[in-house]
């Protein structure tokens, strides 16, 4: 199917699914297990094709680098290097730099999305579009309105959907949280979430220019800004080093916020609500500097029955403090001991998903059961950060309505919570 049919069929990404996979039919991927394409294949995708291509079927591989060490100085990433890394699980592995190739095709089941940020909405409307199951990886969107339109579009099309919050299958962060919504700490008053600060810049290219330089041979950058504005090429703000800058991300507010948040959430019972006002402060470089996502930061969000989850930059963790005591998402606590405690038959028990979070999403496709890290989910953590950012762009309180998703009585927070798509891209 060609590029442009493709976007026709699918009415703007939002359409019936085009594809009846091949589960529906009764027809199994070979050797029973689901077919799937990657897209994305940088530093995440990489940890994510080691984690399905022995347990899935790899029918095709998307990036728009064919793969070099233009990636990351030192890294073999991009098309060429991970078709040689599943080679041994999926010989026939097709590569593609177009990812709605990839939708386009009847044989794919699932997707595993792993791209900058700012390509997950498009990206996750339109293959819910196009009947793919999801497995997308953290921060789930670049912002609120983002996050509503895939929570819809997966809805909508009766997708399996996963997020990349790893945590949610780690079984110690499970018990700790599960202590938690017991009572083991008494009645919880505050969450404290540590997130790394400044800009976690890796491997910058020493000989690179610090103003645009035409971008690689075979590397189309139009493509790669894709939903964001137009730019020029910029060895340094590309790949690993994108996470800071506000155009294609949120900075370590949402990049590690994502993990810590979503653990405040679990262990507060919050998985599908939210604060009632944010306020906090940051340090912000220059609008035009090569990075300009907060550099220190410190944000409080005030829940409807005064439970406040403070986020600053610092250790990374998580802490549950109650009116008898405080547990780690380590499990050190006072008093001491509690993560021995058991969780009696009685008591909450939260998803266990036998600590394989990749392995989750897969048996969940065959089930079509919820996951451990479902959309709604995920959408309502992130959603703390992007009111946060947008708490600490403006310097002042802004009060959030939940239940409907909008700011109360500030016009200029408001607009904030959404951002214009460059054509063609649309949700």
């Amino acid at each position: 199917m060609k590029r442009r049919a493709f976007l026709q069929a699918a009415g703007g990404m939002v359409a019936a699914p085009l594809v009846i996979p091949s589960r529906v039919l009764g027809a199994d991927a070979p050797s029973n297990r689901v077919a799937m394409g990657l897209i994305g294949l940088g530093d995440r995708g990489e940890a994510n094709l080691g984690a399905f291509m022995k347990r899935a079927q790899i029918v095709a591989l998307c990036d728009l680098d064919p793969g070099s060490e233009r990636y990351e100085p030192g890294k073999h990433f991009g098309l060429a290097p991970m078709q040689a890394k599943c080679a041994p699980h999926a010989k026939g592995a097709v590569p593609l730099k177009d990812f709605r190739e990839l939708l386009a095709r009847r044989d794919i089941d699932a997707v595993c999305i792993s791209t900058p940020d700012h390509w997950h909405a498009p990206m996750v409307v339109a293959a819910a579009a196009a009947g793919k199951d999801i497995y997308c990886e953290k921060p789930l969107s670049l912002t609120v309105r983002h996050g509503r339109a895939m929570v819809e579009a997966v809805t909508r099309a009766k997708r399996v959907f996963q997020c990349g919050s790893q945590r949610r299958s780690d079984a110690k962060c499970r018990k700790v949280c599960e202590l938690v919504r017991n009572g083991r700490i008494g009645k919880l008053q505050t969450v404290r979430a540590g997130l790394m600060g400044g800009h976690w810049v890796r491997t910058l290219r020493k000989d690179a220019p610090p103003t645009p330089e035409p971008p690689p041979e075979g590397f189309d950058w139009n493509f790669w800004l894709g939903p964001a504005p137009e730019a020029p090429y910029l060895y340094n703000r590309c790949h690993w080093n994108w996470r800071w800058h506000l155009d294609y991300s949120g900075g370590m507010v949402t990049d590690w916020g994502a993990h810590m948040l979503d653990m405040a959430h679990w262990g507060m019972g919050r998985d599908e609500g939210g604060p009632v006002e944010v306020e906090g402060k940051a340090q912000w470089p220059a609008r035009d500097a090569l990075y300009n996502t907060a550099t220190s930061f410190e944000f409080t969000a005030t829940y409807a029955d005064g439970v406040k989850v403070v986020v600053k930059n610092g250790p990374i963790g998580v802490r549950f403090e109650g009116s008898e005591g405080w547990i780690d998402l380590d499990g050190k606590s006072e008093p001491a001991g509690l993560f021995a405690s058991e969780i009696k038959p009685e008591e909450i028990h939260l998803y266990d998903s036998k600590n394989d979070h990749q392995g989750n999403f897969l048996d969940c496709v065959k089930s079509r059961k919820p996951t451990a890290a479902p959309i709604e989910t995920a959408h309502r953590t992130i959603t703390v950060a992007h009111l946060g950012n947008i708490a600490m762009r403006l310097g002042r309180k802004i009060r959030w309505d939940p239940a409907a998703e909008q700011v109360v009585g500030d016009d200029e927070a408001a607009a904030l919570l959404d951002r214009p798509l460059r054509e063609p891209w649309r949700l």
